[in-house]
């Protein structure tokens, strides 16, 4: 089985706007491949103008925000190729696409490094870090499973659906109306200052 390497991939569209999305890299003897799903933003710029750079970080905000509509990270322009260097990349390797090859879900691009540069140390992950980029990794692909799959998987189901589980909490509230009062008017700041105040 191929290693694959979890990188921050940076693309340009025919504008030249950088598009900054997380991506494994599959390696090959001689350079990379990028498989980016069907559709995605990083596959339409790959075909528009085939070059990308390959940020490795340890900055695992950056997984994470991709995935929550966080793209604005700082970059500057690449030395050899069409494309942008995060600021903040451990190492970066700048690619040209040599071919393609089409796939119904995930077109294979094979890439030449066309120039590659350490800038600082990596220094490895800790257990919190990695796990937030096998979060992202899943993250980004659960609306392609089956739901049956996750739930075999995970060995949970959820005990209310959305509809059920919105009436019971709206019945709660109503049920409980004199919590609710001491809540919004910040009654319970007193019980709590009163329970917990001199405890060290």
């Amino acid at each position: 089985m191929p290693m694959i390497r979890e990188t921050i991939v940076t693309t340009l569209n025919t504008e030249g706007k950088v598009h900054i999305a997380p991506l494994g890299l599959i390696a090959k003897e001689e350079g990379w491949i990028l498989a980016p799903f069907k559709p995605s933003t990083t596959l339409d710029n790959l075909r528009a103008t085939p070059f990308a750079v390959v940020n490795f970080t340890d900055d695992v905000l950056i997984f994470a925000g991709c995935l929550t509509g966080n793209r604005d990270w700082p970059t500057r322009p690449a030395s050899r190729v069409l494309g942008a260097i995060l600021d903040g990349a451990l190492a970066h390797a700048e690619l040209k696409v040599d071919h393609m090859e089409e796939d119904e879900q995930r077109p294979r691009f094979h890439c030449q490094i066309v120039f590659e540069a350490s800038h600082t140390p990596f220094k490895g992950f800790n257990r919190a870090q990695a796990a937030v980029i096998e979060a992202a990794i899943l993250a980004s692909r659960l609306h392609m499973l089956p739901r049956e799959k996750i739930e075999r998987e995970l060995g949970w189901k959820p005990q209310e659906s959305f509809e059920t589980g919105i009436r019971k909490t709206v019945q709660w509230y109503l049920d409980n109306q004199t919590w609710l009062r001491n809540v919004q008017s910040g009654a319970y700041r007193e019980w709590v200052a009163r329970n917990y105040e001199k405890r060290e």
